[in-house]
Protein backbone atom coordinates (compact mmCIF):
# COMPACT_ATOMS: atom_id res chain seq x y z
CA UNK A 1 0.00 0.00 0.00
CA UNK A 2 2.77 2.64 0.90
CA UNK A 3 4.13 1.99 -2.54
CA UNK A 4 1.12 2.91 -4.49
CA UNK A 5 0.46 5.76 -2.67
CA UNK A 6 4.09 7.04 -3.58
CA UNK A 7 3.46 6.08 -6.72
CA UNK A 8 0.45 8.18 -7.11
CA UNK A 9 1.93 10.94 -5.04
CA UNK A 10 5.24 10.72 -6.98
CA UNK A 11 3.03 10.94 -10.61
CA UNK A 12 0.54 13.56 -9.29
CA UNK A 13 4.26 15.53 -8.73
CA UNK A 14 5.65 15.04 -11.62
CA UNK A 15 2.74 16.15 -14.05
CA UNK A 16 1.73 18.95 -11.40
CA UNK A 17 5.38 20.39 -11.49
CA UNK A 18 5.28 19.88 -15.42
CA UNK A 19 1.76 21.87 -15.94
CA UNK A 20 3.20 24.88 -13.95
CA UNK A 21 6.03 24.93 -15.81
CA UNK A 22 4.24 25.17 -18.92
CA UNK A 23 1.86 27.85 -17.42
CA UNK A 24 4.51 29.71 -16.27
CA UNK A 25 6.10 29.85 -19.49
CA UNK A 26 9.65 29.81 -18.38
CA UNK A 27 11.35 27.82 -21.08
CA UNK A 28 15.08 27.72 -19.75
CA UNK A 29 17.01 28.24 -16.55
CA UNK A 30 18.25 31.51 -18.00
CA UNK A 31 14.46 32.54 -17.64
CA UNK A 32 14.43 32.11 -14.58
CA UNK A 33 14.66 35.20 -11.75
CA UNK A 34 15.88 35.03 -8.38
CA UNK A 35 12.89 35.35 -7.05
CA UNK A 36 11.64 31.88 -9.57
CA UNK A 37 14.70 30.14 -8.68
CA UNK A 38 13.97 29.86 -5.12
CA UNK A 39 10.54 29.49 -5.57
CA UNK A 40 10.83 26.82 -7.45
CA UNK A 41 13.45 25.23 -4.75
CA UNK A 42 10.56 25.35 -2.05
CA UNK A 43 7.80 23.66 -4.48
CA UNK A 44 10.29 21.06 -4.84
CA UNK A 45 10.74 20.69 -1.30
CA UNK A 46 7.53 20.97 -0.68
CA UNK A 47 6.36 17.96 -3.01
CA UNK A 48 9.25 16.10 -2.14
CA UNK A 49 8.51 16.04 1.82
CA UNK A 50 4.36 15.40 1.04
CA UNK A 51 5.34 12.02 -1.39
CA UNK A 52 7.30 10.17 1.49
CA UNK A 53 5.27 11.33 4.55
CA UNK A 54 2.57 9.14 5.33
CA UNK A 55 0.29 11.48 7.73
CA UNK A 56 -0.06 13.68 4.09
CA UNK A 57 -2.99 12.80 2.15
CA UNK A 58 -2.80 12.84 -1.33
CA UNK A 59 -5.74 15.51 -1.32
CA UNK A 60 -3.17 17.54 0.66
CA UNK A 61 -0.39 17.08 -2.14
CA UNK A 62 -3.16 18.16 -5.21
CA UNK A 63 -4.08 21.10 -2.73
CA UNK A 64 -0.36 22.11 -2.01
CA UNK A 65 0.27 22.36 -6.21
CA UNK A 66 -3.29 23.88 -7.05
CA UNK A 67 -2.37 26.80 -4.36
CA UNK A 68 1.32 27.17 -5.16
CA UNK A 69 0.18 27.20 -8.85
CA UNK A 70 -2.77 29.85 -8.50
CA UNK A 71 -0.32 31.85 -6.25
CA UNK A 72 2.23 31.95 -8.95
CA UNK A 73 0.28 32.82 -11.54
CA UNK A 74 -1.96 35.48 -9.45
CA UNK A 75 1.66 37.52 -8.65
CA UNK A 76 2.21 37.25 -12.67
CA UNK A 77 -1.30 38.74 -13.62
CA UNK A 78 -0.63 41.36 -10.65
CA UNK A 79 2.99 42.72 -11.94
CA UNK A 80 1.01 42.74 -15.62
CA UNK A 81 -1.86 45.02 -14.23
CA UNK A 82 0.77 47.21 -11.69
CA UNK A 83 3.92 47.55 -13.49
CA UNK A 84 5.73 49.64 -10.85
CA UNK A 85 5.79 46.40 -8.69
CA UNK A 86 8.33 44.51 -11.35
CA UNK A 87 11.14 46.24 -10.20
CA UNK A 88 10.80 45.49 -6.21
CA UNK A 89 9.81 41.80 -7.03
CA UNK A 90 11.96 40.95 -9.81
CA UNK A 91 14.56 44.12 -9.89
CA UNK A 92 15.73 45.58 -13.44
CA UNK A 93 18.42 45.57 -15.72
CA UNK A 94 21.49 47.75 -14.81
CA UNK A 95 24.03 49.06 -16.92
CA UNK A 96 27.46 48.39 -15.56
CA UNK A 97 29.87 49.57 -18.25
CA UNK A 98 29.78 52.39 -20.53
CA UNK A 99 31.90 52.97 -23.77
CA UNK A 100 34.68 51.00 -21.77
CA UNK A 101 34.25 52.67 -18.36
CA UNK A 102 32.90 50.97 -15.47
CA UNK A 103 29.63 52.21 -13.53
CA UNK A 104 31.12 52.06 -9.80
CA UNK A 105 27.45 52.73 -8.44
CA UNK A 106 25.72 49.96 -10.40
CA UNK A 107 28.37 47.77 -9.37
CA UNK A 108 27.85 48.30 -5.43
CA UNK A 109 23.91 48.30 -6.58
CA UNK A 110 24.52 44.67 -7.76
CA UNK A 111 27.12 44.02 -5.23
CA UNK A 112 29.52 42.82 -8.70
CA UNK A 113 33.36 42.90 -8.17
CA UNK A 114 35.91 43.14 -11.10
CA UNK A 115 36.38 38.91 -10.98
CA UNK A 116 32.68 38.67 -11.17
CA UNK A 117 32.60 40.85 -14.17
CA UNK A 118 35.34 39.76 -15.68
CA UNK A 119 34.21 36.27 -15.80
CA UNK A 120 30.53 37.63 -17.23
CA UNK A 121 32.29 38.83 -19.73
CA UNK A 122 34.56 36.64 -20.79
CA UNK A 123 31.11 34.09 -20.74
CA UNK A 124 30.62 36.58 -23.83
CA UNK A 125 33.80 36.26 -25.91
CA UNK A 126 34.88 39.46 -25.01
CA UNK A 127 38.47 39.91 -23.08
CA UNK A 128 38.65 43.58 -21.84
CA UNK A 129 36.63 46.12 -20.76
CA UNK A 130 37.98 48.54 -23.70
CA UNK A 131 35.83 46.14 -25.69
CA UNK A 132 32.91 47.30 -24.32
CA UNK A 133 30.38 50.05 -25.45
CA UNK A 134 27.59 48.92 -23.13
CA UNK A 135 27.15 45.61 -20.30
CA UNK A 136 23.64 45.20 -19.05
CA UNK A 137 23.51 43.03 -15.89
CA UNK A 138 19.97 41.56 -16.85
CA UNK A 139 17.73 40.53 -13.46
CA UNK A 140 18.50 36.99 -13.97
CA UNK A 141 22.23 37.03 -12.94
CA UNK A 142 23.63 37.24 -16.79
CA UNK A 143 25.43 39.92 -19.14
CA UNK A 144 24.84 41.31 -22.15
CA UNK A 145 27.40 42.84 -23.94
CA UNK A 146 27.55 45.31 -27.08
CA UNK A 147 31.03 45.79 -28.22
CA UNK A 148 32.48 48.67 -29.45
CA UNK A 149 33.51 48.94 -32.71
CA UNK A 150 37.16 49.21 -33.57
CA UNK A 151 36.79 52.83 -34.25
CA UNK A 152 35.68 53.28 -30.80
CA UNK A 153 38.44 51.65 -29.09
CA UNK A 154 41.49 53.94 -28.29
CA UNK A 155 44.49 53.18 -30.29
CA UNK A 156 47.67 52.60 -28.60
CA UNK A 157 49.63 54.78 -27.40
CA UNK A 158 53.61 54.88 -29.32
CA UNK A 159 54.62 53.80 -25.81
CA UNK A 160 52.57 50.78 -25.92
CA UNK A 161 54.34 49.98 -28.80
CA UNK A 162 57.71 50.25 -27.19
CA UNK A 163 57.18 48.81 -24.42
CA UNK A 164 55.60 45.55 -26.24
CA UNK A 165 57.69 44.60 -29.35
CA UNK A 166 56.15 42.59 -31.47
CA UNK A 167 52.61 43.29 -31.10
CA UNK A 168 51.65 39.87 -29.76
CA UNK A 169 48.00 40.52 -27.86
CA UNK A 170 47.92 38.85 -24.99
CA UNK A 171 44.76 37.83 -22.21
CA UNK A 172 43.80 40.59 -20.08
CA UNK A 173 44.91 40.64 -16.33
CA UNK A 174 43.34 42.65 -13.39
CA UNK A 175 46.47 43.95 -10.97
CA UNK A 176 44.09 46.42 -9.40
CA UNK A 177 40.94 46.10 -7.78
CA UNK A 178 39.48 48.92 -6.28
CA UNK A 179 42.66 50.19 -4.75
CA UNK A 180 44.54 47.28 -4.21
CA UNK A 181 47.39 45.22 -6.07
CA UNK A 182 46.25 41.67 -7.18
CA UNK A 183 49.79 40.34 -6.47
CA UNK A 184 48.93 37.15 -7.52
CA UNK A 185 47.90 38.05 -10.96
CA UNK A 186 51.46 40.31 -11.09
CA UNK A 187 53.75 37.13 -9.95
CA UNK A 188 51.85 35.02 -12.78
CA UNK A 189 52.52 38.12 -15.29
CA UNK A 190 56.45 38.07 -13.80
CA UNK A 191 56.28 41.61 -13.19
CA UNK A 192 56.86 43.49 -9.32
CA UNK A 193 54.56 45.97 -7.49
CA UNK A 194 57.48 48.84 -8.38
CA UNK A 195 56.93 48.31 -11.97
CA UNK A 196 53.43 48.96 -12.01
CA UNK A 197 53.88 51.77 -9.94
CA UNK A 198 55.73 53.28 -12.67
CA UNK A 199 53.15 52.29 -15.17
CA UNK A 200 51.01 54.22 -13.44
CA UNK A 201 52.73 57.42 -13.21
CA UNK A 202 53.75 57.10 -17.02
CA UNK A 203 49.78 57.53 -16.82
CA UNK A 204 49.43 60.49 -14.52
CA UNK A 205 48.64 58.21 -11.41
CA UNK A 206 50.49 58.94 -8.10
CA UNK A 207 48.86 56.24 -5.95
CA UNK A 208 47.71 52.76 -6.47
CA UNK A 209 44.67 53.78 -3.69
CA UNK A 210 42.96 55.83 -6.58
CA UNK A 211 42.58 53.46 -8.73
CA UNK A 212 39.27 51.43 -9.13
CA UNK A 213 40.40 49.24 -11.79
CA UNK A 214 43.49 48.68 -13.86
CA UNK A 215 44.37 45.61 -16.62
CA UNK A 216 47.22 45.02 -17.95
CA UNK A 217 47.30 43.58 -21.62
CA UNK A 218 50.18 42.30 -23.28
CA UNK A 219 50.54 44.10 -26.53
CA UNK A 220 47.92 46.42 -25.56
CA UNK A 221 49.12 48.49 -22.26
CA UNK A 222 47.35 49.47 -18.76
CA UNK A 223 44.08 50.67 -18.60
CA UNK A 224 43.29 52.25 -15.90
CA UNK A 225 40.19 53.66 -14.26
CA UNK A 226 40.07 55.79 -11.49
CA UNK A 227 38.07 56.09 -8.56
Amino acid sequence: MDYTMITVKLVTGFFGLWIMTKLLGKKEISQLTPFDFVSSLMLSELVGNTIYDRQIHFMMLVYSLVLWMVLSLLLEKVVQLLPWLSVPLSGRPDIVIRHGMIDMRAMKRNRLDMHQIGMLLREQGVFSVQDVAYAVFETNGSLSVMKRTSEDIPAKSPMDDKQNPGNSVGLPRIVIEQGYVQRDELRELGRSEEWLVSQLQEQGVARIKDVFYAEWTEGVGLHVQLK
